[in-house]
Parts: C-alpha cells; structure tokens; sequence
C-alpha cells in the first residue's frame, strides 16, 4: 500500500507533495562556510539530503502544478552531489491524474531541479549532447513564470551551471511560455509573489481559501530555502543564489509571517511547517505527513 502524499487544506483547496527524487550533496559545497557542527541532525552520514518534487494545488476545478521535478535520471555529479529522480509521473498518478489533468504549471525558477519534467527529455546535468525535446510533458497546461527569470536564462545566465538545458527546456517553452507579475492569480485562490534574489525571478506561490472564510495561507517558497539550517542561520548562503543578500532578505521577510504554513519542498523530513520564534532565533516547526527521500 502507498502512504498517502504530504498534504494541507485550505478551506476547498487541497495542496499536496509529489515526490519525484531526491539528491545526496556536499553539504560545503551547497553552503560554504556552515558550522555544521552547531546544526546537529541536518545531515545524514555527513551529506545534506534534498528531496526533489513538485506541489500540486487542487482549487475550484483546477489542477495546477508549482513546478517540475528533477525529471528522469540517476547521476552523479563529482564534488557536488549524486541524484535521482523520475518518479513524479508515478506520483501524479497516485492521485488520480495525468499529464493531460494538469491546466496550468508555474515555476518559481528555472533551476533544473524544478524544471525536469518540462519536456520528454530529462535536463541531465553536464551531459555532452542533450537529445531535442519532441513535445511538452504537460501539454494541455499554461507554462507560467516571472519575465525576469526567462530573460535571464536565455540572456546572461545561459552558461551558468545548474540553469536550463536549451535542447529539453528552453526550446519546448519558446512561444507557449507565458509571463505573470507579482500579485497576479493563477487559480481560484491562488496568486504568485516576487521574491527573486535567489534567482532574478523567482516567485513564491500563496494559496488561500478563495471563498475568504478562513485567514491562513499557505506559502510555496521555492528556493528560498533548502534545508532547516537557513531557518536557524539566515545568513546561509546557499551556492546557486545570484544574489546572496537579496535572497537572505526575503528568507527573513517570509520567516515573519506566522499565519502562514511554508512549503518547502527540498526539506527531506517534512515538506510543511511553520517557522517558530524562539528567543532570538527561528525554528522550523513541521506539520502533516513526512515524505520519503528515496
């Protein structure tokens, strides 16, 4: 029997986790300078675990997607980390839906982490030649993200590690993507924020209860963080940040919300929860199901 997938309601809205992998990092590597030894139990066997997946929000006849995956591949990175993923088809379907359920998908950013399912073609990292993408996975849905983000890539950001393959994601997005501003509803109760720093158009994606009835949120946070040590230590910088202090910013800024619920997608041992002022510091506090890494 599968164990049922993280989730949260708000009001009629269902938000729930699918797991598509996970990733096995060098914790120095991903966060250069951490005293990892003030941070017990971050790390597992002395790496820092990350899950991979996406959030699907079910509101008022909508099924929609915040973002894609690692998508279909086992690799090893050297100096940076081993993952895997390809199991967020699998997960859709335990929930009862296909590609073709999905109306709309909005990225937060286009790190290949949370792109992989774009296309039928996995954004392997580093390979030598990337096969071209004969269509998208979600072909019935709006693709949607910030202009900023899509200016970036394909601009002074191309080259740059960890960004989107132009053969599986940037080719299969030419002339379909299209470009919401901060504010901007996607779905019944559902809106996205500005929030870049980490990536120059990164969004957060809140869903509340559309009929107005309850005050709660919950808040899709990307990656504004990664693991709990940027909750007890904000000055974490985490390698891919393009801007260090902007995104240390609006971890801080999030982190002040408390009727809010954050999920965090990469966050190995519960997706949601709540940050919790202790004295002078923060703590996550988690909530709901825990997923499974592998």
């Amino acid at each position: 029997m599968t164990a049922p997938a993280p989730r949260i309601t708000v009001g009629e809205t269902s938000i729930i986790y699918l797991a598509d992998g996970y990733g096995v990092h060098n914790p120095d590597t991903m966060m250069p300078g951490v005293d990892w030894a003030a941070h017990p139990g971050v790390l597992e066997d002395g790496q820092l675990v990350l899950t991979f997946g996406s959030f699907l929000i079910r509101a008022a006849g909508h099924n929609v997607l915040v973002d894609l995956g690692l998508g279909d591949m086992d690799v090893n990175i050297p100096g940076f980390a081993h993952v895997k993923g390809g199991r967020l088809l699998e997960s859709l379907a335990a929930e009862g839906l296909s590609a073709d359920d999905i109306d709309t998908v909005v990225y937060t950013h286009l790190h290949l982490d949370h792109i992989g399912w774009t296309s039928d073609v996995a954004p392997v990292p580093n390979a030598s030649e990337t096969k071209s993408a004969t269509g998208l996975t979600f072909a019935r849905a709006r693709h949607l993200m910030a202009e900023a983000e899509w200016r970036y890539w394909t601009g002074e950001g191309a080259a740059e590690m960890g960004g989107p393959d132009a053969q599986a994601t940037i080719k299969p997005l030419e002339g379909v993507v299209e470009f919401i501003r901060s504010g901007e509803t996607i779905a019944p109760g559902v809106t996205v924020e500005d929030t870049s720093g980490h990536t120059p158009g990164h969004l957060g994606v809140v869903v509340q209860d559309p009929s107005g009835a309850g005050s709660g949120a919950v808040f899709i946070a990307g990656d504004i963080f990664h693991a709990p040590v940027e909750i007890d230590d904000p000055t974490c910088v985490f390698a891919s940040d393009v801007d260090a202090e902007k995104a240390r910013v609006v971890r801080e800024s999030l982190m002040r919300r408390p009727d809010t619920v954050i999920a965090a997608g990469h966050f190995n041992n519960a997706v949601f929860g709540r940050v919790t002022a202790v004295g002078g510091t923060h703590t996550w506090t988690p909530i709901g199901h825990t997923p499974a890494a592998g």
